[in-house]
């Protein structure tokens, strides 16, 4: 995962405009943060589809699994989860394996432990890994139900996110069932203060990627010279996340044998987050044999949890 992390990196950086993949948030001490921000006041993602997992339960079940026998539970980027417990709950004496997916391996060890602790009689067999190395592992022989959820399908742009889940239901059999977590377009006002909290949390998850390529690789990034600048283009639906040089600089970075220039003003570019409307469902999903079967929503209507069967 080193060699995987360093090379991102250099490929990276060595772009123009400069870009850093934000999959490599997610060390020990970025998900630490990323707890945090799911609690924050202003990060109402999480806390939408919450309520639909906790209030809705029953509808979920209802759409997205089979009346009867064993089945295969795949979640894609499962985080500390949180929202799946109430699911894994509601499903205590069914028979299935839960198989979590997870790029950080500290999230798939301390999800493994909850669930051993809370709920004993479900079978966990956690997968590290990148969703898109992962999708090949998903054939198990037993009808799969796929949760991608937390609208971490909106870290891709629409057309990486269509061939995403192309692959995805590429490797599903004919009544395979998804449920696809997407945050919904709102206003600025709403959606920006989600991603440039005042307690200054978000730019703490995002500079970590600066710290994470000192401590892994050597770097000599110097955080007070770089701040988190989010952005959000309502007419687009897109939120983005950028980390901006304060000043003219040169970073050295020893594992990648390699020193780059900085202008004052540049942007290195971390994360998108697209927000969804029916029309951009409709495109993501275009010609992937996914078939809507249920939107179920917050009270709010901030969030979605969209159901798709395989034709």
């Amino acid at each position: 995962m080193l060699e995987l992390f360093a090379r991102e990196v250099k490929e990276g950086l060595s772009q123009s405009p400069k870009r850093l993949s934000s999959k490599w948030f997610y060390d020990s001490i970025g998900d630490s943060l990323f707890i945090r921000i799911m609690n924050l006041p202003e990060y109402y993602l999480t806390k939408s589809e919450e309520e639909i997992f906790a209030k809705k339960t029953y509808q979920i079940l209802s759409s997205l699994v089979p009346d009867s026998g064993e089945f295969d539970l795949f979640e894609l980027g499962a985080g500390d989860g949180s929202k799946t417990m109430h699911l894994l709950t509601a499903l205590k004496t069914r028979k299935f394996t839960y198989r979590p997916i997870d790029i950080s391996s500290n999230s798939i060890d301390n999800l493994q432990k909850r669930v051993a602790e809370e709920l004993p009689s479900i079978e966990v067999e956690g997968m590290q890994g990148e969703y898109f190395e992962v999708l090949a592992k998903l054939t198990t022989g037993r009808p799969k139900i796929i949760l991608f959820m937390g609208s971490n399908i909106g870290n891709m742009l629409d057309e990486r996110a269509n061939e995403f889940l192309l692959k995805l239901s590429a490797v599903m059999e004919v009544g395979d069932r998804l449920l696809l977590g997407v945050d919904l377009i709102k206003d600025e006002s709403v959606i920006l203060p989600a991603y440039n909290d005042s307690e200054g949390v978000t730019a703490e998850f995002n500079l970590n990627l600066l710290d994470r390529i000192n401590r892994e690789l050597g770097g000599d990034f110097d955080r007070k010279h770089f701040k988190h600048t989010p952005q959000y283009d309502k007419e687009s639906g897109v939120a983005y996340s950028y980390i901006t040089s304060m000043i003219e600089q040169d970073v050295k970075i020893d594992a990648l044998g390699q020193t780059y220039h900085f202008v004052e003003g540049e942007k290195v570019f971390t994360e998108v987050s697209r927000k969804y409307d029916e029309k951009a469902l409709a495109a993501i999903t275009n010609h992937t044999s996914l078939k809507l079967v249920d939107r179920i929503f917050d009270s709010k209507e901030y969030f979605c949890d969209a159901i798709y069967e395989k034709e």
